[in-house]
């Protein structure tokens, strides 16, 4: 079935933007019409305005890229750069506490979007880069902004038809994935055990607001070979508080 075209203005605007992506960061005109359900004199017009107003940059070769006033308003995001700032200081202490990969991720619906991390030369391969999209409740990560999230969306989160599998010990049953939620609100921290690849673990924890709601997580991914994840919890939840503080939460 077919998606329907924009019907209105912002409809069209916004169809314009979300042509882009990862796998397309740089569009022709004729790619951004047929992408965006436009036809191409209205997508030029629309390419027009965006590119004047900044959204929309064109190169050398004449394809699109998304512009720099797109940036610049994205890092006004509470869980944009100001997280990322507040945050970069724990990340960096528990890096080299570990010298393995340092995530700092935030929820996006019913995904969990990755908007920081470091990464050493010898530390595991991991799948998740800086942009990408992940189902929740796959990665550590996922794992603690699920939990923490309100009951409806984990009602709806666990009510879906099938949740998606990446390796054999992926948790896809709903009444497991209740208990496993359950548990990471009780520890203070998840674990996420070759969910995504079979030989990586993660360790996640919460990142609080000043009003005390979980807004991010932290996490360090290791081997699992070898992997003692209850050492390393203490030093996750310790970034996870530092990063809290810094951005005005203080506990009871």
């Amino acid at each position: 079935m077919s998606t329907p075209a924009p019907a209105t203005a912002a409809e069209r605007l916004l169809a314009v933007l979300a042509a882009f992506d990862r796998s397309a960061p740089a569009l022709s005109l004729t790619e951004i019409s047929r992408r965006a359900g436009l036809t191409l004199p209205t997508a030029h017009r629309l390419v027009g305005l965006l590119t004047t107003w900044g959204a929309l940059e064109r190169d050398a070769s004449g394809a699109y890229h998304i512009g720099l006033r797109l940036w610049e308003l994205g890092a006004l995001s509470p869980r944009g750069l100001a997280l990322r700032e507040a945050a970069m200081p724990f990340l960096e202490d528990l890096y080299e506490a570990t010298h393995e990969n340092v995530q700092l991720a935030v929820r996006d619906g019913m995904e969990v979007v990755y908007i920081e991390r470091i990464s050493g030369r010898s530390a595991v391969g991991v799948l998740a880069r800086v942009g990408a999209h992940w189902p929740l409740h796959a990665t550590g990560v996922g794992l603690v902004l699920l939990a923490h999230s309100d009951a409806a969306v984990q009602e709806e989160y666990l009510a879906a038809e099938q949740l998606a599998s990446f390796t054999p010990y992926t948790v896809t049953d709903p009444a497991k994935l209740r208990r496993l939620l359950a548990e990471v609100r009780h520890c203070g921290f998840a674990m996420s055990d070759r969910q995504i690849t079979d030989d990586a673990l993660s360790v996640a924890a919460p990142v609080r607001d000043p009003r005390g709601e979980v807004i991010a997580a932290v996490s360090v991914i290791v081997p699992c070979a070898g992997a003692r994840p209850n050492t390393l919890a203490p030093a996750v939840r310790l970034a996870g508080l530092g990063i809290s503080r810094a951005l005005g939460w203080t506990s009871a």
